[in-house]
């Protein structure tokens, strides 16, 4: 049975209903990102702009190509850290949410 409705449009719906949703989104993503699931990471990312601000918006703020973005962000991306941060920054001012890093460290 075909989907009825587009799994892009359907997490951007929600983001936008749903700040919780939209905070674990780009969570999950920098998340996988720091534990080197960086495949995960990248397609995670990629969902969150999708859902958010949208590439065209994250091209005009970070005076990049949209496509190239695409790229960075698609399965045979490799961003650079600059270029990792420096997306991950604009982010966070683009879309209000602000994520704070915590050493946490493991029971022996």
């Amino acid at each position: 049975m075909p989907l009825t409705r587009n799994f892009r449009d359907t997490v951007r719906t929600r983001a936008e209903r749903e700040p919780a949703f939209r905070r674990a989104l780009f969570q999950e993503a920098v998340q996988a990102l720091l534990q080197g699931e960086t495949d995960e990471g990248r397609a995670a990312l990629r969902a969150y702009i999708n859902a958010t601000v949208g590439f065209d918006r994250l091209g005009e703020v970070l005076g990049r190509s949209p496509k190239s973005l695409m790229r960075m962000f698609g399965p045979d991306g490799n961003p650079t850290a600059e270029n990792l941060l420096g997306v991950i920054g604009a982010l966070q001012e683009e879309t209000g949410v602000h994520l704070k890093i915590r050493a946490v460290t493991e029971a022996a």
